[in-house]
């Protein structure tokens, strides 16, 4: 009996520590399931957390590439108000219209100085005048049409004329290569000073703003300010556009007007060696 009663207890041990070590088990599994569906958890946080700052900065990179370049200038011109930024670009406009085409012109009327005066002076050692002026005929430039001017002249046989026609004829040729200067100067000026204008008047509406509003705030004043300081740098940003095409424009024509006046010191050596006029 006692024997009975001992394997009856022995069995319910066995039997409770088993179901212990399975509640263990269980438990642990239980805590490990819970682990892991927090990190899982986390880590499926963190992804929708990343994935959302990735589109915040893709949308702010799309952002960035809308409002680049011509956007951005728009932008800017609508703010500053096109009744007052539409002055400084017309100024803009017409300016490079002016200086492209002054460019092209002296570009077109610019000719190898010294293989003409060589040509000149073969002919007129040989006695062909007319060759010469036929010659200067059908070459372009300011240069040419002093040379012929001068050749011209020069049957009358006095160095005197020559020099005078030369002269005269080149005050003419430096007319013509200043032409259009003076509205490109004009619109250099006229840029700033129409920005400067849209200032005051910005800053006048700023005022009236405030006055009606009562309150000094940036949102009372900010649009009177922005047209004020828009348009004041459009101004100038135009009249230094302007200024560097005006200055190369002039630094070409010094160049052109030092060549005519060094192939007009030539053309009167070749005709008074060749004995063509008397000095």
């Amino acid at each position: 009996m006692k024997k009975i009663t001992s394997l009856l207890m022995l069995l319910c041990l066995i039997t409770f520590s088993t179901q212990t070590a399975f509640a263990d088990e269980d438990a642990a599994n239980d805590s490990t399931t819970e682990v892991v569906d927090s990190s899982s958890a986390v880590a499926n946080d963190s992804t929708t957390t990343e994935v959302a700052e990735e589109e915040v900065v893709t949308e702010e990179v799309e952002v960035e590439e809308e409002e680049s370049g011509l956007q951005v200038l728009k932008k800017k011109f609508i703010e500053g108000g096109a009744g007052f930024m539409s002055l400084p670009l017309i100024c803009l406009i017409l300016g490079l219209a002016i200086a492209i085409e002054r460019i092209i012109s002296l570009f077109w009327m610019s000719i190898n100085n010294d293989e003409f005066v060589e040509n000149i002076e073969k002919e007129v050692s040989a006695g062909n005048l007319e060759a010469a002026k036929e010659l200067c005929r059908n070459t372009r430039g300011p240069v040419a049409s002093i040379f012929y001017q001068g050749l011209d002249r020069a049957e009358q046989g006095s160095i005197d004329v020559v020099e005078k026609s030369v002269v005269s004829y080149g005050s003419v040729q430096m007319g013509q290569l200043e032409k259009g200067l003076v509205w490109l100067s004009l619109f250099i000026a006229l840029a700033p000073m129409l920005g400067f204008m849209g200032t005051v008047i910005g800053m006048i509406d700023a005022f009236d703003a405030i006055k009606a509003a009562g309150d000094i705030s940036p949102s009372v004043v900010a649009d009177g300010i922005s047209v004020a300081l828009l348009t004041t740098v459009a101004g100038l940003i135009v009249a230094i556009i302007l200024q560097i095409f005006y200055n190369f424009i002039t630094s070409k024509i010094d160049g052109i007007v030092n060549g005519m006046e060094d192939a007009s010191i030539s053309l009167v050596d070749i005709l008074v060696k060749n004995k063509v006029v008397k000095a």
